[in-house]
Order: C-alpha cells, then sequence, then structure tokens
C-alpha cells in the first residue's frame, strides 16, 4: 500500500496527552482579524462533526451547491433530484421499496403512520437528503426485538425496488434490553432512494446489523443508518456496498449510556463509473465506551471513485474512552480514485487510547514477491492478495450463509481483473 498515514496517541488508563488538560487543548489568544476570518469559514463549512446542522426541518438545510465540506466529493448532478434542487416544497413522491421481514418469535413487524412516536427518537437528520426524506416518508417499517429475546436464525429485511422515480422510505428497529439478534437488510432492484433507517439498542443488548447495497447498475441511493446504543451494549454494523450507480451512506453510532461498544466495518468494490461513499460518525459523549471502525474498499475500471470519511468525536465530558478507526484502499486498475479521510476529535486529554490511520495504493510488493518466489504466477498472485484483502471485512460478518453469498459475488469481481 502506498500514501499510509496512521497516528495513534497512546494507549493506557486515563491517558493525558500532551499540550492537553482535562478540558482539551490549551489554545492560545486569537486576534480579532483572525477570529473573524475563522468565524467565517466556521460558517460556510464547519470546524467540527460536532458543528454540523442537525433539524428536522428542511428550511433548516439551503439547496446543495457542492461547495459544502460535506458533499465536495459527491456529483449532485447524479443525485436524481433527492437533494430536492428546485426548493423546500418538492417532495419525493416515488413508491419507496417493498419491505419484507422473516418471522421469528420474540420479534414484531408493524407498518406505522409517520405520526408514530418512536420514529425520530433515535435520528435526527444532519444533511439536506435526511432531512428531505424525513418530511417525504408517509409510513414506516418498525421492527421490534423483545426484552431478553435470543433470536437464533438472522432476522433477514428484504428492501426490494422497482422504480425509478424519487422516493422516501424510513425503518426503525427495537432491540430489546439483554436481547440477542442478527439481522441482514438486503437491499436489490431498481431504485432512486433517500433512505432513514434507527437502530435503538437497549441496555445490555448485543446486536449486528450487516446492510447489503445489491442494486441494479442505475440506482441511486442515498441513506442516513444511525445507531442509539444503552448501557453495556454492544453493536456491530457491517456495510457492503457493491450495486447502484451512485450510494452514498452515512452510519452514525451514539453512546447513549456508559460501557457501550460499536464495531462499525464496511466493505466496497467500485467498478468502471461507480460512485461508493461511505461516510461514518462515531460519537463518543458517554464514558467508557469502544469503538472500532475499519472499512476497507476495491476499485477497478474508468472513472470508479470511492469516497470515505470517518469523523470520530471524544467530547470534553468524558473519560475512559478507547477508539480506532482505519481505512484501506486498493486500486486494481488505472482510471480509479479514492479519497480516505479520517478525522479524530478529541475534546479531553483523559483517554485509554485513540487513532486512526489510512491508505490508498496498488499492490503492496512485498506480498506480491513473497507469493511470486514461491511459483505462483503474478496475476494468480495479485489476485490472491485481492482475495485476502477483502476477506478481512467478510469474515466478520459472522452470518455463515451471508459471508458465503458475499464471497460468490467477490470473485465474480475477482474473476473478471486482468491484472
Amino acid at each position: 500500500m502506498a500514501n499510509t498515514d496512521a497516528t495513534t496517541l497512546g494507549e493506557g488508563p486515563d491517558l493525558l496527552i500532551p499540550g492537553m488538560d482535562e478540558e482539551g487543548e490549551k489554545l492560545v489568544n486569537k486576534q480579532p482579524d483572525t477570529q473573524l476570518a475563522e468565524a467565517e469559514e466556521k460558517q460556510k463549512y464547519g470546524t467540527s462533526r460536532a458543528d454540523r446542522e442537525t433539524s428536522y426541518h428542511l428550511a433548516d438545510f439551503p439547496v446543495l451547491t457542492g461547495e459544502e465540506e460535506d458533499w465536495r466529493f459527491t456529483p449532485l448532478h447524479r443525485l436524481a433530484g433527492l437533494d430536492l434542487p428546485k426548493g423546500d416544497d418538492n417532495l419525493l413522491t416515488g413508491t419507496p421499496p417493498a419491505v419484507t421481514v422473516s418471522e421469528h418469535d420474540g420479534v414484531s413487524v408493524e407498518t406505522v403512520p409517520r405520526t408514530d412516536q418512536r420514529l425520530g427518537s433515535v435520528m435526527i437528520p444532519d444533511d439536506r437528503t435526511s432531512a428531505g426524506a424525513w418530511n417525504s416518508f408517509q409510513e414506516a417499517t418498525v421492527i421490534t426485538v423483545a426484552d431478553n429475546a435470543e433470536i437464533d436464525e438472522p432476522i433477514k429485511i428484504s428492501v426490494e425496488a422497482n422504480s425509478g422515480d424519487a422516493a422516501a422510505q424510513h425503518i426503525y428497529v427495537a432491540a430489546g434490553a439483554n436481547s440477542k439478534a442478527n439481522l441482514v437488510i438486503n437491499q436489490t432492484g431498481n431504485a432512486v432512494l433517500s433512505q432513514n433507517v434507527e437502530f435503538a439498542i437497549g441496555e445490555g443488548a448485543n446486536v449486528n446489523v450487516t446492510s447489503i447495497q445489491a442494486w441494479d447498475d442505475q440506482t441511486v441511493h442515498v441513506g442516513s443508518q444511525q445507531a442509539s446504543l444503552g448501557k453495556d451494549s454492544t453493536f456491530k454494523h457491517v456495510v457492503i456496498t457493491y450495486g447502484g450507480s451512485l450510494v452514498r451512506l452515512t452510519p452514525i453510532t451514539r453512546f447513549a449510556g456508559e460501557g457501550a461498544t460499536t464495531n462499525m466495518y464496511g466493505l466496497y468494490f467500485a467498478d468502471a463509473g461507480q460512485h461508493f461513499e461511505h461516510r461514518i460518525f462515531i460519537d463518543h459523549s458517554t464514558n467508557n465506551c469502544t469503538s472500532d471502525a475499519l472499512y476497507k474498499g476495491a476499485l477497478q475500471g474508468q472513472g470508479a471513485r470511492t469516497v470515505w470519511v470517518g469523523d470520530v468525536l471524544i467530547r470534553g465530558n468524558t473519560q475512559g474512552t478507547d477508539s480506532f478507526e482505519k481505512n484501506e484502499n486498493l486500486l486494481l486498475t488505472e482510471g480509479a480514485q479514492a479519497d480516505s479521510i479520517p478525522n479524530l476529535e478529541i475534546e479531553t486529554g483523559i483517554i485509554d487510547s485513540g487513532g486512526h490511520a489510512s491508505s490508498v495504493g496498488r499492490f503492496d510488493e512485498h506480498q506480491l514477491f513473497y507469493l511470486m518466489a514461491r511459483g505462483i504466477p503474478e496475476p494468480l498472485a495479485r489476485k490472491l492478495i485481492v482475495r485476502g484483502f477483502l476477506n478481512e471485512i467478510i469474515q466478520r460478518i459472522g452470518i455463515e450463509d451471508v459471508e458465503q453469498a458475499v464471497t460468490d459475488v467477490m470473485e465474480q469481481e475477482i474473476a473478471g481483473l486482468e491484472l
């Protein structure tokens, strides 16, 4: 790999970072001109992930120009109207994808109106497309796992689309206290969709979510998947993206109780002309919480484009935080482009561990040499490296048949490579 950047801010209990006290970094007094310039810059772009506007009101998010920090990588002309470019009165009125959920004891499924009080209790829109979806959907699917329920088989959520009209969708998942469940969201078909998904994870619950974007080639999908974690809960969120023309996902985890853990993993494979964008946000606002994020991407073909932005915020009122994020990208052919931006913000001087890393590059020449020195032809050696690279995420899904299905898709992608 090339262009690698890694930063780790030490390890150990109650680490005190040099130059900071318990309230954060001590900054020097700034001159009025500098303060004014920074205020103007903050108003336009924001200086922290915490500064980003959050609101249920579409009017609080102006029509996009492409100059916004969180939209500068996204080709707005390919959003197919999901950003409501003609103004706030033009909501998304297309037919949303059909949602079906497998049946299990201890799991209930409801279709509810937008006035249901549970909706919006976990998430709050933080960009124009999410707010547009919030204001446009009419009915939502609510999936509830009962308190103390242990669901042996995966809860399979099928999201199947068959419309090119711009639509909005809302899904709400509640996992009761001390429950245990695996959920697999499989998204297929042809869609132009803005989607919000909420995960309310109860105290002591252990929930694994795998969200697979296997859309048809023409699909445009913009989605926000937000989770709130109760005390001592564990939440694993795995994103697999390989289908669609443009897919932009914003997975968000917030800690509502102490002692919670989140693992956020992702795998994306972009072919020629595809644009895949993943923007994670982990908000450490409570003591003694742990987060681990690892996303990996492979790109091939002219115009294949991926963007990964990892925002981790450790707030000033917390201690005992352990956090690490990493993104790796493998460029398989000429003409592909990957952007990788890890952001770690620390507002306190007392943490257990914090760090980030990212890389974008071609094949590891040391790995290639090792395999070829053992008699493996170079094209096969390159494919073996790609398999190993992708498998690190696939094996973290933890559901055998889902892992096999994703492996099969990746094998099809690899088989067509000319390396």
